[in-house]
Formats: structure tokens, C-alpha cells, sequence
């Protein structure tokens, strides 16, 4: 075992011992399915419930119903750049061979997913506010997110070295951390036209339980569907590496 590993604490040389490709291939293939079914079931599931049997907001009316989509897509935009830090100290700190990937294949899906929020969020600010798009604290603070990933995408690829690339784009990652509590507290800090947080953690949810329950079912539909891109790409990585590795191997032996 190599010297530096065996004197990492417990929970890092848990972490490398799935680092090996052929060991997260394994455990990834059993579990990819069975996500991505809970996925598909979990938002169909939200969908219809939030779509057709969820009442109407008494303001907004039916509008509201966007929500279904555009809450859990900026959950996801949030906490998928959160991943993507994490893989970020990771790489930088304890080499873990895997991070680099997986941040490169969390980049285009945040960014996805923050592109749906903002879309959403346009779409249904139409008829709340009566405009397409204002420089609200909260919006601005989103697009900012999505510029983050679109940075990050770009970066990794800007560099015939490709570690050169991962270390620039995991620095990229850590230093954009800091937009996140802005998207959380903007509405707390400035006058916005974003209502307050209607879920916190230190209090009772202000939204009826009637269009709370299928708005929780679509964000965790969303999450295992999150998850499952992620890892179907990230799979999709190692085997293309573990490829490559061995076409140069054999061009190596051929020559």
C-alpha cells in the first residue's frame, strides 16, 4: 500500500478504495438501473401529482405549477455545483484518481439543470412580475452559477495537458463556491421580488401539504436522476480512459 495512504485517516482510504475503474464499474453497474428507474417513477409520479390533482396557488393560479420543474432544477443547480466542489478538494488535496472525472461529467449536467432554471424561472415570471427577466438578487445570482459551470466546462478542455486542465478548473470550482449562500440568503439580504424560503431546516414548511408532498417527490425524483447522468456518464469516462490506455499499450508494443 502506498506510505502516504496508509497514514490518510479512515474515511480517505475508504474513499480511494473505490478509485479503482474496475471496482466502480462494478458497483455503479449494479446500481445505475434501479436509479434510474426510481428517477424515471419518482418524477413521473411528482409530475402528475403536482400537474393535475395539486390545487392551484390562490395568487398565481395555475402558473405556480412550475414550479414542479423549476424548484428542483435550481436545487440541483446548487447542490450539483456543491458536488462538484467536493470533487474539487478531493483532486486537489488527496490526488483521488476519480474526482477529475467525475467534475468534468458534473459540469455539463449542472449547467443543464441551471439553464432550466432559468428558463422556468423566465416562464413563469412572465405572468407573475410581467416581465421575462429582471435583475433580481436571486436570478443574477443564478445566471452568475450557470456562467460558473459554463467556465468550468470550458476550462478543463482549454489545455493540451489534461491535469493542467482538471487542476485550473477544480480552482475555478472552489473559488465559485462563494455564489452559492449568495443564491440562498439573497432574498434574505436585499429587497427581491423572490419570495422567502418556504422550506427551511429551523422551521415548519409555509407551503400547503398538497403542493409540498409532490414538490418534495419531484426534487428527489430530480436528485436520483441527477445522480444517475452523472454516474452513467462518469462510466462512460473510465471505460473510454481504460480504452485509450490500452490502444496506446498495444501501439507501444506494435512499435
Amino acid at each position: 500500500m502506498d506510505a502516504t495512504l496508509s497514514r490518510s485517516p479512515q474515511p480517505v482510504r475508504n474513499l480511494h478504495r473505490f478509485a479503482n475503474p474496475g471496482r466502480f464499474l462494478r458497483i455503479s453497474g449494479r446500481l445505475l438501473p434501479p436509479l434510474a428507474v426510481a428517477a424515471a417513477i419518482l418524477t413521473a409520479a411528482g409530475f402528475a401529482w403536482g400537474l393535475f390533482f395539486a390545487p392551484a396557488d390562490w395568487q398565481q393560479g395555475d402558473s405556480v405549477r412550475i414550479m414542479y420543474v423549476h424548484v428542483p432544477a435550481a436545487w440541483l443547480a446548487s447542490s450539483g455545483y456543491v458536488a462538484l466542489a467536493v470533487c474539487s478538494v478531493l483532486s486537489l488535496v488527496w490526488r483521488h484518481p476519480l474526482a477529475d472525472l467525475a467534475a468534468v461529467e458534473i459540469g455539463p449536467v449542472g449547467a443543464g439543470f441551471a439553464a432550466l432554471c432559468l428558463a422556468t424561472g423566465s416562464l413563469w415570471g412572465k405572468p407573475t412580475w410581467g416581465a421575462w427577466w429582471v435583475w433580481d438578487a436571486r436570478l443574477t445570482s443564478m445566471l452568475v452559477l450557470f456562467f460558473l459551470y459554463l467556465g468550468h466546462v470550458a476550462l478543463v478542455r482549454a489545455f493540451d495537458d489534461p491535469q493542467r486542465g482538471y487542476r485550473a478548473g477544480a480552482i475555478l470550482a472552489l473559488v465559485g463556491v462563494v455564489d452559492l449562500p449568495i443564491i440562498k440568503f439573497s432574498v434574505d439580504w436585499w429587497n427581491t421580488l423572490h419570495q422567502p424560503s418556504t422550506i427551511t431546516l429551523t422551521g415548519a414548511p409555509s407551503m400547503y401539504v398538497g403542493m409540498l408532498w409532490p414538490l418534495l417527490i419531484c426534487a428527489l425524483g430530480f436528485t436520483l436522476g441527477f445522480a444517475a447522468i452523472v454516474t452513467a456518464r462518469l462510466r462512460a469516462a473510465v471505460m473510454e480512459r481504460r480504452i485509450r490506455a490500452l490502444l496506446m499499450a498495444r501501439a507501444r508494443e506494435s512499435g
